[in-house]
């Protein structure tokens, strides 16, 4: 039997932490802090936690500073949650680190299925095979689930690297966003998922590249999608 994920819910509002956590706790082991420090401080003294679920409207250190200080020295997936629904919001949690986005109110069902798949992502390609590849100045190592460029490390988010390596398995083939935001996100794409998509395409290229203006790595086909040559 596998060992059950665990996941740590980030909200100041204690009748929202105890509803999340009483919808996740008969499958996953389920930790909580009431704001952005004590969220950073559990992280760094528990590494092995699989998810985040982190509220945008907080406190002193809000969702978004949170979930940049969080990367700073982790890769576990952040899902945000918040009232919020405004694309810039979203584009800023996005731009943060943030892997996916639940608006208020929202539904078990919604709930648990984004939990999932943001889940068996990171599983997933925590789990790859040994293999490594290199393209110009990026080595990118599936096993470790690490990149380099340049020979010093990249740190990506599991989405930003999910979108890295999909895009590496498809190499010298156009990828529409739709294709991208399906095969990532495990989710129908929509009417807004195409900024989704520039929004992590851009924070990789903007990671990867040594001129995120001019790339030479991961390029934009107008009107088609995205390459790597």
């Amino acid at each position: 039997m596998s060992a059950l994920s665990r996941i740590l819910i980030v909200d100041d509002d204690p009748d929202i932490r105890k509803v999340l956590r009483l919808l996740l706790k008969d499958s996953y082991i389920v930790a909580e802090a009431a704001d952005g420090l004590g969220a950073v401080r559990y992280m760094k003294d528990n590494p092995d936690t699989d998810l985040v679920i982190l509220d945008v409207m907080m406190p002193g250190m809000d969702g978004i500073k949170t979930c940049a200080k969080l990367r700073e020295f982790s890769t576990a997936p952040v899902l945000f949650l918040t009232a919020k629904s405004a694309e810039q919001d979203r584009v800023r949690a996005y731009e943060s680190g943030g892997d996916d986005f639940l608006s208020k109110p929202f539904s078990q069902a919604e709930l648990l299925a984004k939990v999932t798949s943001l889940l068996r992502r990171y599983k997933e390609y925590r789990g790859k095979p040994a293999t490594v590849l290199t393209i110009d100045n990026l080595e990118v190592d599936f096993a470790a689930h690490s990149v380099k460029s340049n020979g010093k490390p990249v740190v990506l988010t599991d989405t930003e690297y999910a979108i890295l390596e999909y895009l590496l398995q498809n190499r010298g083939t156009i990828v529409t966003a739709a294709e991208l935001y399906e095969a990532v996100w495990g989710a129908k794409f929509l009417s807004g998922s195409g900024n989704t998509v520039m929004v992590h395409v851009l924070n990789v290229r903007r990671k990867i590249e040594e001129n995120p203006s001019s790339p030479k790595i991961l390029r934009t086909v107008w009107g088609r999608g995205y390459q790597i040559d």
